[in-house]
C-alpha cells in the first residue's frame, strides 16, 4: 500500500500528475486506487473539475472527499487549499466500497441501519471510514445505530468543516453521487491481507472539582450541580458570557466518561439564560470536569501514544484532528508539532475537522478537541525486518508554572474529594449505627417485636386518647413452656417463641390493622388493638390461638397458648389496666388453658 499526494493548483498540472500516477499503476499492475480530496474552499465548481479529470484520466479509480478547516500532509499543515490523496492498494485481495447517503432523504437511524445491512452483505469488511457534514442536530442517534455492527469492524472518521470554525457550512461527495451539504460518506475497507486499527489522543487533563450535569437537553447543558452551567466557567476561570466565549473556552473543554471511554466536549456558545451549547450531547447525570490543555503535556502524550501506531507497522495513516486543536495552537507552524511523531511512522494525510469519530468497545462516539489516527497495512507484521525504535519524547526544559499550578490544584481537589468521600461513608456508617441502636433500644432481639418498655409506652399513649380512640389489650402466654425447654432444649423453646411472634406480627394484620405488639417477657406477649371493642378483640385473639395451635414443630407435638383480653376504660390508671388483662390471662391458664378469657 502506497500513498501519493497532490496539491491542486490548476487543471493542467493536476492532469499531468494524474497521468504519471496512472502510468505507475499500470506498470505496477495496481488493481485499485482510492482518491480522497480535502478542500478548504467551499467551491463546488473546483470539486467538479477535479472529479471530472479523475473520471477522464483514471476512470476505474474511486474517490470521495469533503470540506476541511485545513489539510494535513505527512505530519505537516498543508499550505495548499485543495489536496488530493491517492492510496494505491497492492494486494489483489483488498476490496473497497463507497456509500453515500443524504440526511434530506433518510433519518440518522435509517442511515445507520443501511450501513449495518451493507456490512452484513459484505463480510470481508474490516474498517469503515466516515465523512459527515456538520449536522443541524446531534449525531447521537446515528452513533447509537452502530451498536449492532460486527464487533471486529473498526469505525473512524471526521466531520467536514470550513476555514471558519464557527460556521456550519460544509459538504461531502463521492464518485457517482451529488455534492451534499447534508450528507455522509462511508468507505468500506477489507480483504484477507488488509489490516486496520485506530486510536485517539487528547492530551487534555481534568482540572479541579467534579461537576454533575443536573439538567441537559441534547447538546445544551442548563445546569451543573443545580446552578447555571455558565457559572462554572465564570467562577473558576473568569470567562465572560460574550462573543469571545468560544475562543476563550477552547483550552477548557468538558472532560467526562461515556460508553467506557473519555470524551471531550467543547463549549460552542454561552446563552443568555446561563446555559451552554456544547459540540454534541451530554447526558443529564453525567459526571464531568473542566479539562485543561497544556502544550508541553499534549506534545508529550501525543509522542508517547504514537508508539502504539508505530508497533502496528502501518503503510499509511489517516489523521483527523479537531479544528479546535489547530485554533488552540494559535498558528499553523505550532499546530504541526503534535503531528510530527506520525510522519516518522508512515505516509500520513488527513484534515482538520469539526468533530471526530471513533468506535470503542462496540460503541461509536463523537469526539471533540481530539486527534483520531487510523492506520492501514497490507500484509502481515514483519517481525524480522521491524526494529523497535524508541520514539524521542518531547520534554520541556522548564515546566511552565501554570502546569505546576494545575497539577497542584488537581492533586488538592483529588485529596479533598477523597476526604469528603471518606467523611460521607463515615456519616453513613454512623447513621446506620444510630438506626441500629435506636432499633435495638425499642425492639426485642429474638422476636423483633417491641420490647416491654416500648409496648408499655404505646399503651400509655393509648390511654391518653382512649375517649377518642378506644382500644383493647391482648395478653398471651405459651402453655407448658417450661416443659418445652426442659424436654427439647432452649433452642426449640426459642423457635416456638419466634413462630408465635411471627403470627402476632404478620398474620394479625388481616384480622385487625394498626395493632402494636411486643414481647412482655419470657413466653408472654402483649398486643395493643385500637379501634375494636372487647367482643371483636376476643375474635381476633381466638384467631391467633387457633392459628398457633395448627403449627407443626419438628420432633414435638403441637403447642397451645392461653389468652387474656380486656378493654381500656377512660381515666383508668395504667397499672389497673395491666392487672385486669393479667387476671384474664390467669383465668384462662387456670380453667384449662388453650382458651381466651375476657374481663
Amino acid at each position: 500500500m502506497k500513498q501519493f499526494q497532490f496539491a491542486y493548483s490548476n487543471e493542467e498540472d493536476f492532469r499531468e500528475d494524474l497521468s504519471r500516477l496512472d502510468f505507475y499503476c499500470k506498470e505496477s499492475r495496481i488493481h485499485m486506487v482510492l482518491f480522497q480530496i480535502y478542500s478548504e474552499v467551499i467551491d463546488l465548481r473546483i470539486m467538479k473539475k477535479i472529479c471530472g479529470i479523475l473520471d477522464e484520466v483514471m476512470p476505474e479509480a474511486r474517490y470521495s472527499g469533503c470540506s476541511a478547516n485545513g489539510n494535513i500532509l505527512n505530519g505537516q499543515f498543508a499550505v495548499h487549499q485543495v489536496m488530493v490523496i491517492a492510496t494505491v492498494f497492492e494486494k489483489p485481495s483488498t476490496r473497497i466500497k463507497i456509500f453515500q447517503y443524504s440526511f434530506s432523504e433518510l433519518s440518522d437511524k435509517e442511515i445507520s441501519a443501511q450501513v449495518l445491512k451493507e456490512a452484513e452483505k459484505n463480510p470481508w469488511v474490516k474498517a469503515i471510514e466516515m465523512f459527515i457534514t456538520i449536522p443541524s442536530m446531534s449525531t447521537t442517534a446515528l452513533c447509537d445505530g452502530f451498536q449492532g455492527l460486527r464487533e471486529d469492524i473498526q469505525v473512524f472518521g471526521g466531520m467536514a468543516c470550513s476555514t471558519d470554525i464557527s460556521s456550519t457550512e460544509s459538504f461531502v461527495f463521492s464518485k457517482g453521487h451529488n455534492y451534499d451539504d447534508r450528507g455522509i460518506v462511508f468507505i468500506f475497507y477489507g480483504g484477507d491481507e488488509l489490516y486496520a486499527t485506530a486510536m485517539k489522543v487528547t492530551g487534555w487533563q481534568p482540572l479541579g472539582r467534579i461537576f454533575r450535569v443536573t439538567r441537559s437537553e441534547g447538546s445544551i447543558i442548563y445546569e451543573l450541580d443545580g446552578q447555571p452551567a455558565y457559572d462554572a466557567y465564570k467562577k473558576y476561570l473568569n470567562i465572560e458570557n460574550d462573543d469571545h466565549f468560544f475562543v476563550n473556552t477552547l483550552e477548557f473543554p468538558l472532560f467526562y466518561e461515556h460508553n467506557g471511554t473519555t470524551i471531550l466536549r467543547a463549549p460552542v456558545a454561552s446563552n443568555p439564560d446561563g446555559s451552554i451549547t456544547m459540540s454534541s450531547d451530554v447526558d443529564t447525570g453525567s459526571v464531568t470536569r473542566i479539562a485543561y490543555g497544556n502544550p508541553s503535556t499534549i506534545l508529550q502524550v501525543v509522542t508517547e501514544e504514537s508508539g502504539i501506531i508505530k508497533a502496528f507497522q502501518p503503510d499509511v495513516l489517516h489523521i483527523f484532528s479537531c479544528a479546535a486543536r489547530r485554533t488552540f495552537w494559535n498558528s499553523d507552524v505550532e499546530a504541526i508539532k503534535e503531528l510530527r511523531p506520525f510522519r516518522t511512522i508512515a505516509n500520513s494525510s488527513g484534515f482538520f475537522t469539526h468533530g471526530e469519530f471513533l468506535r470503542f468497545d462496540g460503541c461509536l462516539n463523537q469526539h471533540n478537541v481530539t486527534l483520531v489516527v487510523a492506520a492501514f497495512r497490507e500484509g502481515e507484521l514483519d517481525y524480522d525486518g521491524y526494529k523497535e525504535k524508541k520514539i524521542k519524547e518531547y520534554t520541556a526544559e522548564r515546566v511552565p508554572i501554570v502546569t505546576r499550578l494545575a497539577a497542584f490544584i488537581g492533586a488538592a481537589v483529588s485529596e479533598l474529594e477523597e476526604a469528603n468521600h471518606k467523611l460521607e461513608n463515615m456519616n453513613q456508617e454512623l447513621e446506620q449505627a444510630n438506626q441500629r441502636y435506636e432499633y435495638m433500644a425499642l425492639h426485642d432481639g429474638l422476636t423483633n417485636l417491641y420490647n416491654r418498655a416500648e409496648i408499655q409506652r404505646q399503651i400509655e399513649r393509648g390511654l391518653e386518647r382512649v375517649k377518642e380512640l378506644p382500644f383493647c389489650l391482648i395478653m398471651l402466654d405459651i402453655d407448658n413452656f417450661k416443659r418445652i425447654n426442659d424436654t427439647y432444649g432452649h433452642q426449640m423453646g426459642d423457635q416456638v417463641i419466634v413462630e408465635l411472634s411471627n403470627i402476632i406480627r404478620d398474620d394479625i394484620v388481616e384480622f385487625a390493622s394498626d395493632t402494636i405488639a411486643g414481647r412482655w417477657g419470657g413466653e408472654e406477649f402483649m398486643v395493643f388493638v385500637p379501634g375494636l371493642d372487647e367482643e371483636e378483640t376476643v375474635q381476633v385473639a381466638d384467631q391467633i390461638r387457633e392459628r398457633f395451635q395448627t403449627l407443626k414443630f419438628p420432633g414435638i407435638q403441637s403447642q397451645s397458648v392461653s389468652i387474656g383480653v380486656t378493654q381500656a376504660i377512660p381515666e383508668e390508671a395504667l397499672d389497673r389496666l395491666l392487672v385486669r388483662v393479667d387476671e384474664a390471662l390467669y383465668q384462662a391458664k387456670n380453667t384449662g388453658k388453650n382458651k381466651v378469657v375476657a374481663i
